[in-house]
């Protein structure tokens, strides 16, 4: 019996009479700790107990203009990631964006019932309209839109998003309610973000001394990150001149490398340099080294992971290909649907 019949019938089972949640990340830059632990550590539990599409925006991403060798490298690395942290392909539906082409054509749909105003006062097209003057394109201004027929055309309950993206969720429930309202229709449900468990809710701080870890401020570890490149961003770390008094509350710089100590080593190594803190004793370069090492022996595995699956471009493009028909069985299931009701399904 041919084996990936069995592993697609077994699939389809599987995620019958389970809600549906979608998450996709720009393929423009490594994994960090920040993504771990905010985002994918869950998306690897929750591949058990829901029908998950994870999928990585290449489209999304033309609209900074990255060139043919950075756009598929950045492919290739992300979906190694994604399958080294422990996102199963033959539990969730991970796929390229690019791949299921029927996303683009509810883009093209669903463009014509959004409006110039809405779409000018989005967040995210002013903040990057300021961020790339010179390239303000059409892509960025319908970014809402574009992410919308991510959402819809899997029918997606819940979407993941984090405070910069609210606004554009909130933008694709309105499409949804529109397009059902114009056409007399129920097909799109409205999505809603998913919170993740409190305990599981983990904002990791950069090293940069304020905010959090991220792709574009330059303050991340990343997973695939050599250790003597981790050695040297976090002994560049962000402090302060030390605690002038004892039990003194801590800056913010010292604070955030107390949470990613926290997030990384042990309970006693954190309880002993609280205590050399608070006995205004530390010595930040020791605290600093030892955050290092920590941060070294979580990652190493990981990375190594990584590396051997980009080695493998075979199952590489297994799972890109696995992934694609699944993700394409679904969105031609809603675009049928889609066009159906718009009238595109003609009798003559």
């Amino acid at each position: 019996m041919n084996p990936y019949f069995c592993s697609d019938f077994y699939f389809r089972i599987y995620k019958m009479n389970k809600l549906t949640v979608l998450s996709g990340i720009r393929p423009t830059g490594y994994l960090h700790l920040g993504n771990y632990f905010g985002a994918v550590r869950s998306f690897v539990k929750m591949q058990s107990d829901y029908n998950c599409f994870f999928f990585i925006a290449d489209i999304h991403s033309l609209t900074t203009h990255p060139t043919p060798e950075n756009l598929q490298s950045g492919v290739k690395q992300v979906l190694a990631e994604y399958l080294a942290c422990g996102i199963d392909p033959e539990k969730a539906t991970i796929f390229i964006q690019s791949d299921v082409p029927e996303v683009s054509e509810l883009y093209a749909f669903l463009n014509m019932n959004a409006y110039l105003g809405e779409l000018e006062r989005t967040t995210s097209f002013k903040e990057k309209a300021r961020q790339q003057p010179d390239n303000v394109n059409a892509g960025l201004l319908t970014y809402p839109v574009l992410m919308a027929a991510d959402i819809l055309i899997h029918k997606a309950n819940f979407v993941p998003v984090g405070k910069d993206q609210e606004q554009n969720l909130e933008m694709a429930r309105k499409f949804a309610t529109r397009f059902n309202y114009m056409y007399n229709t129920e097909v799109f449900p409205l999505p809603k973000p998913y919170t993740f468990d409190g305990k599981d809710m983990i904002k990791v701080p950069g090293l940069d001394g304020s905010g959090k870890m991220g792709k574009s401020e330059g303050n991340a570890i990343n997973l695939y990150e050599d250790p003597k490149e981790i050695r040297k961003k976090v002994m560049r770390a962000v402090t302060d001149s030390g605690p002038t008094e004892p039990n003194q509350q801590k800056t913010e710089p010292v604070e955030n490398l107390f949470t990613l100590m926290k997030i990384v080593s042990t309970a006693d190594t954190v309880a002993h340099f609280d205590e050399l803190y608070n006995k205004c004793e530390i010595r930040y370069g020791d605290l600093k080294k030892q955050l290092a090492e920590d941060i070294i022996a979580f990652t190493a595995p990981i990375r190594e992971r990584i590396i051997d699956i980009l080695q493998d471009d075979s199952y590489l493009a297994k799972v890109a290909r696995m992934g694609a028909e699944k993700a394409r069985e679904s969105a031609s299931k809603t675009l049928n649907e889609v066009k159906e009701v718009i009238g595109f399904r003609r009798f003559f």
